[in-house]
């Protein structure tokens, strides 16, 4: 029987762990060395967030070894599944990473007309899918795109072409229903401390009939605000929309970040996935792979907020 997926969730993006070990790094569990995942979950975590690419082998791509492709990502989801844990699937759609800043189109998509661009997001998606499920390994939640609140797959589906953002949404989130009907979808969005920007984004969304599930949110307070800027946004869309909301980037202020997240009002689901968590900023191991005062802190968020 399949494991029900938590409602209360603590999650962890930790896509470069493969490559980590590959490069013969190793982490401690009272002085033993263990399998990351077991670690995290150990200290409360209860779902893995990974990020995949197009191609990352071709030319300007991520990797020239591969990593966060398809096979690596079934490898990684086995992994996950068999910790008993929640699995969030992240579709950048490019060879390289996308963000607010840079949203490059896979390389093998540069010169397709929007019909064929949608085709083509629409049968990617449902290739990723069905080899996930075909193994056991379905994703519980699937993000279509990452960081998109300045749209994807520049420059035809910038956030100024609207209606084709949109229509490249629709298409992803039909190739992960041709395959997975129950995932939750999200959409997420860069603006953790930036309420007038997320409501544009979404209003935008929901007017051209993109139906999701759940809104997710990066927080780095370096580029999103204050935790009272976090804190009210969150409200706000809480307030505003139906769907439920996570703070599904974040790092730094992590009991702070972890009580906006769970006191939001009114959803079903809710929580946070911290991002690279094994190297990235304040990383919850030293460099030595042991844990440290950060990992700490999630059996106590665990217990104040009732996480199973």
């Amino acid at each position: 029987m399949a494991q029900k997926s938590p409602d209360k969730i603590i999650g962890a993006d930790i896509s470069w762990l493969p490559q980590f070990e590959e490069q013969g790094k190793k982490y401690y569990e009272n002085d033993q060395a263990t399998d990351a995942i077991q670690i995290l979950k150990d200290k409360g975590f209860n779902y893995i967030r990974l990020r995949i690419f197009n191609n990352p082998r071709a030319d300007s791509g991520y990797s020239k070894k591969g990593y966060c492709d398809l096979e690596g990502t079934k490898k990684m989801a086995l992994r996950i599944k068999a910790a008993g844990m929640g699995f969030l699937l992240d579709f950048h759609y490019s060879d390289t990473w996308a963000d607010p800043g840079k949203q490059y189109i896979p390389s093998a998509w540069k010169k397709l007309s929007y019909a064929l661009l949608q085709d083509s997001v629409r049968a990617f998606t449902k290739k990723v899918l069905k080899e996930l499920k075909d193994q056991g390994t379905p994703p519980d939640m699937v993000q279509v795109g990452n960081e998109i609140n300045h749209g994807m797959m520049w420059p035809i589906a910038n956030i100024k072409h609207l209606d084709t953002l949109a229509g490249v949404l629709k298409a992803g989130i039909a190739g992960v229903k041709d395959e997975n009907k129950k995932a939750k979808i999200m959409l997420h969005i860069a603006c953790g401390g930036q309420n007038k920007e997320s409501r544009y984004f979404l209003d935008n969304m929901i007017a051209r009939n993109v139906k999701f599930d759940i809104i997710g949110e990066s927080y780095y307070p370096e580029w999103h605000g204050t935790i009272t800027d976090l804190k009210n946004n969150l409200n706000d869309l809480a307030a505003r929309y139906k769907q439920d909301i996570i703070v599904v980037e974040y790092t730094k202020l992590k009991m702070e970040v972890n009580d906006a997240a769970f006191t939001i009002p009114g959803k079903k689901i809710t929580g946070t996935f911290i991002w690279e968590p094994l190297s990235y900023q304040e990383a919850v191991f030293d460099k030595t792979g042991h844990p440290n005062a950060y990992l700490d802190m999630y059996p106590v968020i665990k217990q104040k907020y009732g996480v199973k």
